[in-house]
């Protein structure tokens, strides 16, 4: 079986991709940058890039929330079949609308399918827009008291991956979640303490933080899909657990404190000089 890894070099495919070569897969990266190129807004990229692929692991780039997302999955989807690849693994999002249609989508074809359906990323705090203001002692979001049981993305590859080499998945949506709802302030006072910082954690309106993401130019599409995601996603709909992973890998997902240990020990939240 050969698989395409959409988002080779991101938080999950990147992990996604190790996890099967350790596995002597043979895999193929999907990004802007791989041999054959693959871009999701360069539909002429596909063909080449699905080319003699028997499935492959969907993440979407920026999120499946942002505009134009459903019609590209609806087509790419349409492109896998065409293209001869019998099955998909799509990486969702718990609480939004637009991934829940990208999920149906997928699920309606004639395409064997697994969704992995998840909550928000710890290491959003460590890869991505968190990174910098926790280095920096200073975090603002515009979501307060609001619990989120925060996930691994080593977690998520390792459900994704059991999907992509076992057929006892196939057809099944995993809803995956840590073990334990916080807040975001919680979430932050635990790096503090892992890392033996002050990390200060303030809740600002959402117009507040569009203006604190304008000041340090960030692109007008992901300021929308970041406001989207907090004043929305985040409103409470998601505090729940949900056992997923255990569902998928007979074992308990990660615990955000475990994340913390490990992540504070490579330097990447030291305050900057």
């Amino acid at each position: 079986m050969k698989t395409l890894v959409l988002g080779g070099n991101g938080k999950t495919g990147r992990k996604v991709a190790e996890r099967l070569q350790s596995h002597n897969a043979d895999i193929r990266i999907g990004s802007r940058s791989a041999s054959p190129a693959f871009d999701w807004e360069d539909t002429s990229t596909w063909n080449a890039a699905l080319e003699g692929v028997d499935q492959v692991y969907v993440s979407y780039q920026p999120d499946l929330a942002a505009p134009g997302a459903t019609a590209r999955i609806g087509s790419f989807t349409k492109a896998a079949a065409d293209a001869g690849v019998t099955k998909l693994v799509l990486l969702s999002g718990r609480g939004e609308e637009e991934a829940q249609e990208c999920e149906q989508i997928v699920m309606a074809s004639d395409l064997d399918w697994t969704i992995v359906r998840a909550s928000f990323f710890n290491q959003n705090f460590s890869e991505s827009f968190l990174v910098d203001a926790v280095a920096a002692g200073y975090v603002m979001l515009p979501v307060g008291g609001m619990r989120e049981p925060f996930i691994d993305t080593d977690d998520i590859a390792d459900v994704a991956v059991a999907a992509l080499t076992d057929g006892k998945h196939s057809r099944k949506v995993y809803e995956v979640t840590g073990p334990r709802l916080m807040t975001f302030g919680e979430a932050v006072q635990e790096i503090a303490k892992a890392t033996d910082r002050d990390i200060v954690y303030q809740e600002i309106t959402p117009e507040e933080y569009v203006a604190v993401l304008k000041k340090y130019h960030v692109p007008a599409d992901i300021i929308s899909l970041l406001k989207y995601l907090f004043t929305e996603v985040l409103d409470g709909r998601n505090e729940y657990l949900s056992g997923g992973v255990e569902e998928a890998l007979g074992r308990k997902p990660t615990d955000f404190s475990e994340f913390v240990r490990k992540t504070a020990l490579t330097g990447v939240w030291s305050q900057p000089a």
